[in-house]
């Protein structure tokens, strides 16, 4: 059995320790353990214990951040780590970085509420002394963390026939039948699991709850001692189905996925001498599913455990399961408590021996700049000074410790090191003798000058079948040069060793092969001049075919990239989302659905307004096919566990017999549509309210590609989906077609589905969805708020009926003026129109592949809303140099340069 005296737990903050009110655990401070990073204080965080009130902070580089947690070897551990951020005084985007084990990714660390902690929880069987927990790759903001924990397990606890290859990540741990919304955990449990309440969860994300189901509870003990001991108060509390059924559904985070799952049963209700308990998983259906579950039988009793395992289940982002009595039971079925663990495969940490050797080197330098980095040298990225390769497992290819001060003599382990390419040990103060690398078949450059080398230079050097480069000048290296270094198959350079000399026949075959160089070196000149000669006639007549008869360039396009992130990042889990309401109450907030405000992809739509004031917009389903059913369950699971200032809320949501509804936040002044293609002039935007509402909707969609893990895609993207609140800042919404990426997918199959004029053609064409289809429609969207139009229309665009030919055709030709908004004209900045212009256009190419990422369409609208406030330094007010020296994406897409906009010039000249 666990101890309190055994958990390891440490927080980040000056102080030596504080014990939990709560656990009444102490908490060790990590400044002892960890030398990087810097201690920050934490707001808002009430209602939190003490150990959350700071938290470490960590630089923005290339580097992760470790900390290393003694263990015993092949022991089971529970390994936790926790972050809470706080409210900050700026307006940076939250934390989004990496979090790993060893060389495995555990998981995203994506912050969207700063008053939140964030629990990741693994459950491994150490592979050592020690398991390494590490922060890297930021996409946003600083890496952070608030607390570690490693807590030990008995050691029969978690066993799988996985374990040599597979973590546990714990996905859920539900307390079924609890008395109140708080979490079970030690002392409770003197492992300090963490059991959350029903009660809590069913606010999140426990919904579909069956007919007839009630809690029950005990005061008797229940005998757990089984192989997962789990703490006697869960036990005494369960839900029982009165009607033949206990149903659920549960959304998993990371998932769809294979899995581990426990369910607990306890019998602790008296039944009669003639009754009986009998029930089996009716879903998922798995090899499980026609086991019959008795618990006073399996549990040899009542008030005693019984927790049959389910080794290995693929299970689905929404989890359906559910339990039903048998046909010769007397009573229905019973749940206290389930657990869910996802299998994360392993990664192959380097090479021991690799690691061994760097370790070595190390310890050979007092400094601290490069000697003190963490975790695995190779993944998930490298250490500053070693190049990997991409083999299983890792191997170190290059060493670079150039001028790094490291004293003594060159390691022999680096005989070990067999995937090493490239060693550069030059400018120390290495001494001794060259080692023996002859077993370094792989090695190409050698660079050893500029050090206190004795001794000769090895003879197996020149036979090295892989080596291009040796370089060792200037140490005291002494006898005769090998031959082998002379034959002109290396570059060798030795100058600077006074006592190295080279023998006579050395000598006079190295003028042999001089002679020949020379030669062999005057014939390869004048075929390069040939071909210099050659490569300049083709270029001048190439240049002749750029340009087209009306001065268009001809060039291919390029797709500019950028690997800025500027979102706020998110998790999929979020506590302050949807609750139940019941159809009545449903009924009394619309006034009985008087007031119709919409209708949307799922049905019509009716605003209504709570018992507490608040307003909402009431989305009844009108379609009750199966298909329809599909939207519902999933835009009531998509948007349980997704939370972005930019996505509108959903409240809560009724699920009745013949009744579906979803209850959002009412949104005061409609939608985008009304705004630029509606007849209402009251509605009308100025282009700066246009680049706000851009910006809101492409980070909520950022949100969505990014944010969340699996990625979700939207699907219909278009101007009616995006509404407007009280201060005219834009939320998307309807999420009824939205789906979900598996993790290391490059697309989704599924029929195409969507709006006509927004639908992306590659999607179309090969019905292969991924993040870049939301991007096509984005780009429409943006092409609308410059011009005001519809984005299908045979009237406005005759011939071309779609905004996207009619507008890439004048854009293409530099006459942005014309599809400009005749609403706007005179009252913008036409390099600000251009800016959007520019990369509407990458967003509509035909091929996903050449369409950017939303990371950059946020950039891009940045830029013009800097360009149109007066605020960008590139573009300085007055200044037409500014101005027209200005090169933007869609320049370069072109090849073309920017108009000269200070002589109202929206033609660009060739180049």
């Amino acid at each position: 059995m666990g101890s309190a005296s055994q958990f390891i737990l440490f927080f980040v903050c000056l102080t030596p320790a504080i014990v939990c009110q709560v656990t009444g655990l102490v908490w060790n401070s990590d400044t002892g353990i960890m030398a990087h990073g810097k201690s920050v204080e934490v707001k808002n965080t009430s209602g939190n214990p003490l150990q959350y009130s700071t938290r470490r902070e960590f630089p923005i580089d290339n580097k992760k951040y470790c900390y290393t947690l003694k263990t015993e070897e092949r022991r089971r551990y529970i390994v936790r780590a926790t972050f809470l951020y706080g409210s900050s005084e700026t307006e940076e985007p939250y934390p989004k970085f990496q979090l790993f084990l060893d060389a495995t990714k555990w998981s995203t660390v994506s912050v969207s509420d700063d008053s939140r902690v964030y629990v990741k929880e693994m459950i491994v069987r150490a592979p050592s002394y020690s398991i390494d927990v590490c922060l890297c790759c930021a996409t946003t903001g600083f890496p952070f963390i608030s607390t570690i924990e490693l807590r030990p397990l008995n050691l029969s606890m978690y066993a799988t026939d996985y374990e040599d290859d597979f973590y546990l990540k714990v996905a859920a741990r539900v307390n079924f039948g609890a008395l109140s919304k708080e979490d079970i955990r030690y002392p409770d449990d003197p492992y300090d699991r963490i059991w959350e309440s029903d009660l809590a969860k069913r606010q999140n994300y426990l919904v579909g709850v069956a007919p007839g189901t009630e809690r029950i509870s005990t005061a008797k003990y229940v005998d757990t001692n089984t192989r997962e001991y789990p703490p006697v108060k869960v036990m005494q509390t369960a839900v029982v189905g009165t009607m033949g059924r206990l149903s659920y559904r549960l959304n998993l985070e990371d998932f769809p996925a294979n899995a581990r799952a426990y369910a607990y049963f306890a019998e602790i209700q008296d039944l009669a001498e003639n009754e009986t308990r009998k029930f089996r998983m009716e879903q998922p259906y798995t090899d499980y599913s026609n086991a019959i579950v008795n618990i006073a039988e399996n549990a040899n009793g009542s008030y005693t455990l019984y927790e049959p395992s389910y080794m290995n289940v693929t299970l689905d982002f929404v989890l359906s399961f559910s339990f039903v009595e048998t046909r010769d039971s007397s009573r229905g079925p019973l749940l206290n408590a389930i657990e869910i663990s996802r299998y994360v495969e392993i990664a192959a940490k380097t090479d021991d021996k690799d690691v061994s050797t760097l370790n070595v080197i190390r310890s050979m330098s007092t400094e601290s700049d490069w000697t003190d980095e963490q975790g695995d040298p190779c993944i998930p990225m490298p250490w500053e000074w070693v190049n990997c390769s991409d083999t299983v497992p890792p191997r170190i290819t290059i060493i670079f410790l150039s001028g790094k001060n490291v004293k003594g003599e060159i390691p022999s382990e680096l005989k070990n090191m067999e995937g090493l390419t490239e060693l550069w040990l030059d400018g120390n103060f290495f001494t001794g003798p060259i080692p023996d690398l002859s077993n370094l078949v792989n090695l190409k450059i050698v660079h050893l000058e500029n050090n206190k080398l004795t001794g000769p230079v090895p003879s197996y050097i020149g036979s090295l079948p892989s080596l291009k480069e040796i370089y060792v000048q200037n140490n005291s290296l002494s006898g005769e040069i090998p031959a082998s270094l002379l034959t002109g198959k290396q570059i060798f350079r030795y100058e600077g060793n006074a006592h190295l000399r080279r023998g006579e026949k050395s000598k006079r075959h190295y003028k042999l092969v001089l002679g020949i160089s020379v030669g062999l070196l005057a014939i390869l000149f004048v075929l390069f001049m040939g071909s210099l000669l050659l490569l300049r006639y083709i270029r001048v007549k190439r240049s002749y075919h750029k340009f087209d008869d009306k001065g268009n360039s001809l060039r291919n396009s390029t797709k500019p990239s950028t690997h800025s992130s500027i979102t706020r990042g998110g998790s999929l889990m979020d506590e302050r989302v949807a609750c139940y309401f019941s159809s009545t109450e449903i009924e009394e907030a619309t006034d009985r659905f008087s007031r119709k405000i919409g209708k949307g992809s799922f049905g019509p739509v009716y605003y209504g307004k709570l018992k507490d004031g608040k307003e909402v917009a009431v989305k009844i389903m009108a379609d009750s096919s199966s298909h329809g059913t599909r939207q519902f369950v999933t835009e009531v699971a998509l948007l349980s566990r997704i939370h972005h200032r930019n996505l509108v809320p959903l409240i809560g949501y009724c699920e009745e017999e013949h009744q579906r509804m979803l209850v959002y936040e009412y949104m005061h002044n409609g939608t985008l549509r009304d705004h630029i293609n509606g007849s209402d002039h009251e509605k009308h935007l100025d282009w700066l309210a246009r680049l706000q509402i851009a910006e809101d909707a492409a980070k909520g969609l950022e949100y969505l590609h990014t944010g969340c893990n699996p990625t979700i895609i939207h699907r219909d993207v278009k101007t009616s989906n995006i509404l407007l609140d009280n201060n005219m800042r834009a939320k998307v919404s309807d999420f009824g077609l939205s789906r979900q990426a598996e993790e290391d997918l490059t697309h989704i199959s599924s029929v195409a589905r969507g709006t006509v004029g927004y639908l992306d053609p590659e999607y179309y064409a090969n019905q292969q969805l991924t993040e870049k289809s939301d991007v096509y429609s984005f780009g429409v969207v943006l092409l609308e708020l410059i011009s005001g139009r519809k984005p299908v229309s045979f009237e406005e665009y005759g011939t071309e009926w779609s905004i996207v030919h009619w507008a890439r055709s004048l854009v293409r030709k530099g006459d942005v003026i014309s599809i400009v908004d005749s609403t706007l004209l005179g009252t913008v900045k036409m390099e600000s129109v251009w800016r959007i212009a520019e990369v509407a256009i990458q967003c509509v190419e035909q091929h996903g592949s050449s369409r950017p990422r939303m990371q950059e369409i946020i950039l891009a609208i940045q830029d013009a809303i800097k360009i149109e406030k007066g605020t960008d330094k590139l573009s300085s007010a007055g200044s037409s140099k500014g101005q027209s020296s200005r090169k933007t994406l869609l320049t370069s897409f072109l090849d073309i340069e920017s108009p000269d906009l200070s002589k109202d010039s929206l033609v660009p000249s060739a180049r």
